[in-house]
Parts: structure tokens; sequence; C-alpha cells
């Protein structure tokens, strides 16, 4: 435990071991995916996704061992017993900082498949960790306005067709798809120009998740519908690399999902549309409701 050091000790301790956590684990999933994309039959992908995954799952293991090397952070988690290793989980988060990766993994590794994140396309060019995400079968999602899509409706089919893709590779091996619906960072100027009904979040947007459902609805167990909160407010990543995640709340909830769901085709079925978009604001109002909950909680509890 290096809490004693100076925050700016324990950013630049954090930083080295990133660094080289990620360069020895990604050179490994590097050279499988070479011998994936030579191979390309299911049986192949069958037998070298588990592989990948588990190299995915060390590097997170890593993580998470040089954030309890360099953080004091006092976890208050609620909901992830029980969970099963070889199922399909639908995960749905709120998403306020880039430490909210880092908080999943970590409470996620080993205890269900390996998360997969809808990611936007631009983060393919990240160097490295780019062609990890790739390796990994991670979709890539290139975002649209409003405005565009009306003027041009075809570009509505590019994601449909990655998330299709994505979701045929993840029916061979037990999978956790990740989404954040909300689909950016919680800012406050953000939710003013939404004009979000919510209190704590954005509006919710149900595209990527009902094509997930509709791709792969009949896989999944269950829905994790997974709340996160920072009473002492959301750090930035730099914040976070110093050591200075001081508290985090997390609730986990298992939610079925509607069966009809998984049966319809959310882009032509206006009304299917209708009912998981109301679905899901309903989950949303009950997530603000709840993060409310936890903040006050967390106030009235006596200092450490």
């Amino acid at each position: 435990m290096l809490s004693f050091l100076p925050p700016l000790a324990r950013a630049i301790v954090a930083i080295v071991l990133l660094t080289v956590n990620t360069l020895f684990w990604c050179l490994l999933l590097f050279a499988l995916a070479l011998v994936r994309l030579a191979l390309p039959f299911v049986a192949a992908r069958k037998a070298l996704d588990p592989v990948l995954n588990g190299v995915a799952t060390r590097w997170i293991a890593g993580n998470s061992a040089w954030m309890r090397l360099t953080q004091r952070t006092r976890w208050d988690v609620e909901g992830i017993e029980g969970l099963e290793y070889d199922g399909w989980y639908l995960v749905c988060a709120n998403h306020q900082a880039a430490a909210d990766i880092f908080v999943l993994q970590h409470l996620f590794n080993r205890r269900i498949p390996l998360l997969k994140f809808f990611l936007k396309h631009e983060l393919i060019y990240v160097p490295v960790m780019g062609l990890a995400w790739w390796a990994l079968d991670f979709p890539f999602m290139r975002r649209h306005s409003d405005q565009e899509l009306r003027r041009r409706p075809e570009k509505r089919l590019e994601d449909l067709e990655a998330t299709r893709r994505a979701c045929a590779k993840f029916a061979l091996v037990p999978t956790s798809v990740m989404n954040f619906v909300e689909g950016t960072r919680f800012t406050v100027a953000k939710h003013a120009a939404q004009r979000s009904p919510y209190r704590h979040l954005l509006k919710p947007k149900a595209g990527a998740l009902a094509l997930t459902l509709n791709a792969l609805g009949d896989r999944f167990d269950s829905m994790l519908d997974v709340t996160i909160v920072y009473p002492d407010g959301v750090p930035t990543f730099w914040q976070f690399l110093r050591g200075e995640l001081d508290r985090v709340v997390v609730r986990v909830e298992r939610r079925a999902i509607p069966q009809e769901f998984g049966a319809g085709d959310y882009l032509s079925d206006s009304k299917l549309r209708k009912r998981v978009q109301a679905w899901l604001h309903e989950l949303w109002e009950r997530k603000d409701a709840r993060i409310d909950e936890l903040l006050a909680a967390a106030r009235s509890e006596p200092p450490s």
C-alpha cells in the first residue's frame, strides 16, 4: 500500500504499472489475434476466443493490483454475489468518468465473462488499446446526429451491421455486453443542453441496447443494472491516478429482459421501439432515485 506517498508519486507509479501491464499483455493478445486472423474458421474462433479473453482478464487483474497498491478506496458494493462466469449478461450502467471502466472491470472480473464495451469508432485509433479492443471484438459504433440520420437514414444500418457482426461472435462463447446507454459521460453542461428530466443522469439512448437484444436476446441470462456513485465527487482520470478515489458506491440489480425485445425489429417496428424506450426510461427513473438515496446515505455517514 503506497498511500503514504504524495499524490504525484502515486500517479507516477500508477502510470508506470498501467503502461507495463498493458504492453506486456497486449503483445500476447496481438500474437493470438494474428493466429485467429490466419485461421478464419468457427472452430478456431471457439478455441482461441476464450484464450484472448483470458489474456484480457489477466490484464484487468494486473490493473486491480496496482489500484490496490496506490489507492485507499473504500468500496461499498452490493449485488455481485451469485453471478455466473459461464453465462451471457447484458450490463447497463450510468457513466460519469473514465474511472467507471476501471471500477466495472475490477468488480466483475472473473465473476462474469469479460465485459465487451460499445466504443466510439474514433477510439480504434488509440495507440495500443485500439488494436487490443479490435482483437477482443469490441464493437465500434459511428455516431450520427439526428439531423444527419434524417438526411441519410441509411447511416442507421452501419451501426446495425456492426452490432450484428459483433453479436454473431459473442454468441460463440459466454460474453458480457456492456452498454453506457447515455452514450457519453455525464456533465452539468451536457445535462443542461439535453434538458434531461433526471437529476443525476443524461437521457438514455435505446438504439445500441435494442440492437444487441435483437441480435443476441435469447442468449442473455439477465440484465445487470449497475449504479455507480462517487459520494466525494466524480474524479477526473488524473485524480484517479493520483490515488484520490476515496469512496465508490456500487449497486448491481439483476433484471429480467422482456422476451419480446429479442424477437422484434427495433428499426422498423415503431410500437416495439416505443416499448423498449419506455422500459429504459423507467429503469432510468429508478436509477435516478437510487442515486439520490445513495448520496443521502453517504452524506449521513460519519467521517472515516
